[in-house]
């Protein structure tokens, strides 16, 4: 069968390129560019938990040699600190990392890969499709014919994927401006990240603002100015007084040594693509969602996209195209992205107004901190991760289906578990490889080893369970799960979110779920694109 095309070279394409490989899917990479990429520290990513053991996965880098986990996080309004969080405590930080820095790993870990041809200076300029699959035409030194299963188009806002299918993108345009610039300076909070609004030396006017400071590996810091509406041009010399001014401000003298290393514009722009699928045409990151306006971070929900995708496509790549499997790309992910963009669009009047409720409503400085504070910690509607709760792969009415502490259709908590060779594994290890995961909570298995209880218990009721589940699964062991009983079995998609959790051995239902997380039984004949396409 024809490889996968991935029209795009960034973050998000090489990471599905990298997906699709580790679930034996080959692929075609077109990169616009020469194939390295300038190094800038003023454009970073913030990602979450999960995201980051996504990348670290694929990669095979560990996570702290791609960048900062945040210590901690600070809010404040002009000289009052609003809210501290401690990670060490409260757990689940933030990464911070330089993006050079994450797609130099992600090409590293491609030029490995047998599966993945990753082919530069090639510039889309057509593609048509058959039933059968679909061609794309570059242009440019290495111009020619490819031929593909399935196209994704991973380029960017201005994607030539999404104009080539005539898919709208409509939204709004700058909703938000940063002034951005990467220094290194020695700053009162180690490793700790902090939300400054309406700093005292900056008291009136409408580049009172707010500034964020983030720290990145080697004593850099990226700082973010917002700055106000408008297309008034950030010259060098304003860029650098607003350093001074800041670093003075914070530090409560003179302004201490620091060395600026790089400097930006950062402009915001809040955008959704009508359809994500046209037949065997998909996209992804930011050629179908632009969003980042108060803390949130666009580059994070586009991997997401990329890790749903990948197992989806791969399993149509393996057992034939499955359309309502395929269709449900778009309608889990377009309705996490949309959630999204609607809590920052009620949000902004309300935290960017010219006074409003902020002038009559007590504690509401409190609360505009809270929603600034979900969106950059990835909490609370602005931030928290997105669950398919919705989806057409989520089972309904199931007797025997119990709660734990995490919702069906949300991602599963990295507990260790025993693997079916008797290893001890962290559970992410085990996600992104193609097949279900079958957990089982059992206290006290940790102690022994695999062939002691193997085949006790309801073990074999359970093994004979999973091996005839209507896809490949791998049955794994868990001493404990977050708000499971004993004998609790939890069904994982291959990206790692829960599609229920069970009461003990019920053959029926697991089987019916798995059924169903795939996208239902396969119909007879299943003609033309699926709705996605419409």
């Amino acid at each position: 069968m024809d490889p996968v095309i991935i029209v795009g070279a960034g973050p998000v394409g090489l990471t599905l390129a990298l997906a699709l490989a580790r679930q034996e899917v080959p692929s075609v990479v077109l990169d616009e560019g020469p194939g390295k990429d300038e190094p800038r520290l003023a454009r970073t990513a913030v990602l979450h938990e999960d995201t980051a053991a996504l990348i670290s996965r694929l990669t095979g880098v560990p996570v702290n040699e791609l960048g900062v986990h945040w210590a901690g996080w600070r809010s404040m309004r002009r000289k009052q600190v609003m809210r501290e969080v401690d990670f060490e405590e409260a757990g689940d930080a933030p990464l911070h990392l330089a993006q050079h820095v994450l797609t130099g790993a992600l090409r590293a870990a491609l030029a490995e890969q047998r599966l993945v041809k990753l082919t530069t200076e090639s510039r889309l300029d057509t593609i048509e499709q058959e039933p059968s699959g679909v061609t794309a035409h570059t242009r440019g030194p290495k111009g020619t014919w490819w031929r593909g299963s399935y196209l994704v188009g991973c380029d960017g806002p201005r994607s030539t994927v999404r104009k080539l299918q005539d898919i709208r993108f409509p939204g709004r345009t700058a909703v938000e401006r940063h002034a951005v610039a990467a220094l290194r300076a020695e700053l009162p909070w180690e490793d700790r990240a902090l939300l400054h609004r309406m700093p005292p030396w900056r008291t009136s006017g409408p580049s009172a603002g707010e500034i964020t400071a983030r720290p990145l590996p080697d004593g850099v810091w990226r700082l973010d100015w917002l700055l106000p509406p408008g297309k008034d041009l950030v010259t060098p010399e304003l860029l650098v007084a607003r350093v001074r001014e800041t670093l003075a401000g914070w530090t409560g003298g003179s302004t201490p040594p620091y060395e600026l290393l790089d400097t930006g514009v950062h402009t915001v722009h809040h955008r959704l693509a009508r359809r994500w699928r046209a037949g065997r045409v998909f996209v992804a990151g930011d050629a179908a969602h632009c969003l980042g306006a108060l803390g949130t971070q666009g580059l994070d929900e586009g991997l997401k996209d990329a890790d749903n995708l990948a197992w989806k496509l791969a399993l149509a790549w393996h057992h034939g195209s499955h359309e309502a499997l395929l269709d449900s790309y778009q309608t889990e992910r377009r309705a996490v992205v949309a959630g999204r963009l609607r809590a920052a669009d009620q949000a902004l009047p309300l935290l960017r107004g010219g006074g409003g409720l902020r002038s009559v409503v007590p504690g509401s400085a409190r609360g505009h901190d809270a929603l600034l504070t979900d969106g950059h910690l990835g909490r609370g509607p602005l931030g928290a991760p997105g669950t398919y709760a919705d989806s057409p792969l989520a089972p309904r009415h199931l007797e025997g289906e119990v709660p734990v502490d995490t919702l069906p259709g949300s991602a599963v908590a990295d507990v260790r578990v025993t693997a079916e060779d008797g290893s001890f594994v962290r559970l992410r290890e085990r996600l992104g490889r193609g097949a279900l995961l079958v957990v089982l909570v059992a206290p006290g298995t940790g102690v022994w080893e695999r062939k002691h209880w193997v085949t006790a218990g309801i073990m074999p009721r359970l093994a004979a369970s999973v091996t005839a589940l209507p896809h490949h699964a791998e049955l794994l062991v868990a001493e404990e799960y977050p708000g499971a009983a004993p004998h609790t079995v939890l069904l994982v998609r291959p990206d790692g979110h829960l599609v229920t959790a069970l009461s003990g051995v019920r053959p029926a239902d697991l089987y019916s779920a798995a059924e169903t997380a795939l996208g239902g039984p396969p119909a007879k004949a299943e003609a033309g694109a699926g709705a996605g396409s419409r």
